[in-house]
């Protein structure tokens, strides 16, 4: 396939591709929303002027609110990467079969790592499996990229 083809609503594995990165999206979105609630709920606030009373105190420590923000700085540091490695991916004009699997697995495995971790939280070792799946994952990808542009 030419570049164009590769980049193009007719490429299964674009189309796959750009369906679990919108679902990744979405999720980091709703784990932003998440975090907000808890502080809300929990009234811990990271700044002064979003104390709602003045009898409030800005508080780091909530740790329903830094599991949070723990799930979500995981994702910034594993998802984003994953935009990047999962297109160029794309670009080496992999088995359909095989890169919309690797794209599942990550779509699928980070989703299981936000609930897990910050929704309801299961002990060890659920969250590292399904963070080893998905990085495992991004890895091949990654590796597949290098070689293909390499050699």
């Amino acid at each position: 396939m030419l570049p164009s083809e590769l980049i193009s609503w007719d490429n299964a594995v674009f189309r796959c591709y750009l369906g679990w990165s919108m679902i990744l999206l979405f999720k980091m979105f709703a784990l932003s929303i998440l975090a907000g609630l808890m502080r809300f709920i929990t009234s811990t606030f990271a700044n002064p002027e979003d104390l709602m009373s003045p009898k409030l105190k800005v508080k780091f420590d909530d740790p329903n609110v830094e599991r949070v923000r723990r799930a979500h700085r995981n994702d910034l540091e594993n998802i984003l990467p994953f935009f990047i490695i999962g297109l160029l991916y794309t670009l080496t004009n992999p088995s359909a079969f095989l890169a919309i699997t690797l794209f599942r697995v990550v779509g699928i495995a980070r989703i299981v790592h936000t609930l897990v971790y910050a929704v309801v939280v299961v002990p060890q070792p659920a969250r590292a499996l399904s963070w080893f799946a998905a990085y495992g994952a991004t890895i091949y990808m990654a590796v597949q990229v290098v070689v293909t542009a390499a050699f």
